[in-house]
């Protein structure tokens, strides 16, 4: 309990008799104090008169006649000696480390205890995930995190009672005075150095009892301590609980960027990244962003022979969203430009964009989104020589799928590679065939039967078209600093996408990982696949052909960093992509998702995944342990292309 606690009762707290008991207590006070500060003569002044003259004792005709006799008071005994009660210099930080219960540092975090107390000011600004500074004698700073808040006892009272219960329902203020609010600490690094000297490296030490517990507010220390890249590609801002970190610096933001250099790393762009988040959360805006900043003209990478060049984008576009980047956003506004800008963040649409637009029998491309240009190609059935699980309508076990090699094979030995799907069908239907190769064992009948049922379940319309094929195309589809958008909005069947999607996406794997390339232009420009719904082409399955595809994709994540290969794979449902591509992935980007089983797939510190399902849109987290520590951001508040309609 409190002082208060005893001089808060009114009248109606108490019965009458102890109302009226109160009364005159208060009365006998009262005339002791009168007595006390009039001494034991006349003549004295009234001590609460704001008359400073009759204070020092002139005379009171009528206080005097009410007085005892006695000597009056001299001007040194009726003056209060004043005292200076102004606290020397200013607070500084949020609070002071506490021992009370415990301060302790060591390697195992679980036996860690590094507790701050916080002053009555200050406590309306902490937040969880709040990043502090803890300064030790010498200048180094032990970088922190707030992990917990507590409001503790003040001092030993059981608040559990009627009547402290009904005492602060009447209260209109909490007395902050009267609890001790204790942060938790979580240490991340000790920091040491000044400008660019500046470092970081593990705990190791104890911070004094006492020591001042700062809130972190330099750039270069906040960077720092979380081991933040300096230069890199911009992904958005850091931020704890959805508000942005702000310093002392301007901009007052801080930019968080990823590797993009050798001098530090292989760049991570080729080592992967996957976007999650679910619909409405904002990750084609977020992707759009990131996109843009990997094809600024001043973003170059060497080369094998020596040269510098400029990273080429393949982006699969499942709804018609980023051809629109060829074309600004009209919403951006000057200010906002200019502020980007400052922060060294490209913007703007990028002209070096084509719509590679896939053409197939009764299906029209409208593409009213964009401004891009639009270049129609087709597949070749002649891809199907070494991709035979793209005419595999359905799955095929494992004796019907070398049935498969087989018959494509013998019909481009016979065709050449001018064969057409239309071809291969006919070329089925020859009953003399089927008995050919059933007499010598190398198919049986039944096996054949169940091969030509799979082939002709394929779609129509997909093979052969109107239209340049793609194996021509490749110094269209891959250019340096060039965007090649390859929309299937507009396909009828989810068969006929995936055809297209994989089709495409094994030529540029291919190429890229051959020690015999068919496009010399493919194997030597620095590449980015970019796979929007990506759950949709290399998830897990028992089927051949789709384990074909999860097996090349997995080989190119193992091998992409040394070939200049990056995957930017898009989902919401990250749980279904293959494990194995999956696990290659360095830098994963987390905007909300709802369902629990996507959460614990993506695999985030857990004091992260605990904040996903509450972020708002363009909120993420980013999880790239060869970067930096996990972190909270905010992204772009606009999309630096077009976007939308």
């Amino acid at each position: 309990m409190t002082l208060e606690d005893f001089t808060e009762f009114g009248e109606e707290e108490g019965d009458g008799d102890a109302g009226d008991a109160d009364a005159a207590s208060a009365e006998r006070g009262e005339a002791a104090a009168a007595d006390a500060k009039e001494g034991p003569g006349t003549g004295g002044g009234d001590a609460r008169d704001d008359d400073a003259g009759d204070a020092r004792g002139a005379p009171d005709e009528e206080a005097g006649d009410a007085t005892d006799t006695g000597s009056a008071p001299s001007d040194a005994d009726a003056e209060f000696a004043p005292y200076d009660v102004t606290p020397a210099g200013t607070d500084a930080g949020l609070g002071v480390v506490s021992v009370s219960q415990g301060l302790r540092v060591a390697e195992e975090a679980e036996e860690t205890t590094l507790r701050a107390f916080v002053t009555t000011g200050n406590r309306e600004s902490v937040r969880l995930g709040k990043y502090l500074l803890v300064p030790y004698p010498d200048g180094e700073r032990l970088f922190c995190r707030i992990t917990g808040l507590e409001y503790a006892q003040e001092f030993r009272s059981d608040d559990a009672t009627e009547i402290h219960a009904r005492r602060q329902m009447r209260r209109e203020e909490f007395a902050e005075r009267d609890y001790k609010f204790m942060a938790e600490l979580e240490p991340m690094s000790v920091v040491y150095g000044d400008g660019d000297d500046m470092k970081r490296r593990m705990t190791d030490r104890v911070p004094k009892p006492g020591a001042v517990v700062e809130e972190a507010s330099d750039d270069a220390e906040i960077k720092t301590g979380l081991k933040i890249p300096e230069d890199g590609v911009f992904l958005g801002h850091l931020s704890v609980g959805g508000e942005k970190v702000r310093t002392a610096a301007t901009p007052p933001t801080v930019d968080y960027r990823v590797k993009d250099d050798y001098a530090d790393g292989d760049p991570l762009a080729f080592r992967h990244t996957l976007v999650a988040g679910g619909t409405g959360s904002g990750k084609t805006h977020a992707s759009k962003n990131v996109l843009r900043q990997y094809l600024d003209a001043d973003r170059t990478y060497p080369t094998g022979d020596g040269r510098e060049s400029r990273l080429a984008v393949v982006q699969f576009d499942p709804q018609d969203e980023y051809a629109q980047m060829h074309d600004d956003n009209p919403d951006l506004g000057a200010d906002f430009a200019r502020r980007l800008d400052r922060e060294g963040i490209a913007h703007g649409g990028h002209d070096n964009t084509v719509a590679l637009v896939p053409r197939v029998a009764n299906a029209t491309y409208p593409g009213e989104g964009h401004r891009a240009e639009r270049v129609e190609f087709t597949i070749p059935f002649s891809l199907a020589r070494d991709m035979p699980w793209l005419v595999a309508g359905s799955g095929l076990n494992e004796n019907q799928y070398p049935a498969l090699l087989t018959l494509i094979n013998r019909f481009f030995r016979d065709y050449g590679d001018s064969g057409t799907y239309s071809q291969f069908l006919s070329y089925l239907d020859d009953p003399a065939l089927k008995e050919e190769l059933d007499e010598s064992g190398r198919v049986h009948e039944a096996t054949f039967d169940a091969v030509k049922r799979r082939v002709r379940a394929v779609p129509g319309g997909v093979f052969d078209q109107d239209a340049k094929p793609i194996t021509e195309l490749d110094h269209t589809l891959v250019r340096p600093g060039g965007l090649s958008v390859v929309p299937t909005y507009h396909l009828p069947t989810s068969r006929q996408k995936e055809i297209v999607v994989l089709a495409v996406s094994r030529l540029l794997v291919d190429d890229k990982l051959s020690n015999d390339p068919k496009s010399d232009r493919i194997e030597e420009t620095p590449l980015l696949i970019g796979m929007d719904e990506a759950h949709n082409f290399l998830a897990d399955a028992d089927t051949v052909q789709a384990q074909k595809v999860v097996q090349k994709f997995t080989e190119a994540a193992k091998q992409g960093r040394k070939e200049r290969l990056g995957l930017f794979l898009i989902t919401q449902d990250p749980q279904d992509v293959a494990e194995s591509v999956f696990k290659q992935v360095n830098t994963k980007i987390v905007l909300n998702l709802g369902d629990e089983d996507a959460i614990s797939s993506v695999n985030i510190p857990a004091n992260l995944a605990g904040k996903v399902p509450y972020m708002e849109k363009g909120q993420m987290v980013v999880y790239s342990p060869d970067n930096s520590e996990p972190v909270e951001l905010i992204g772009l508040s606009k999309c630096v292309t077009r976007h939308g309609a």
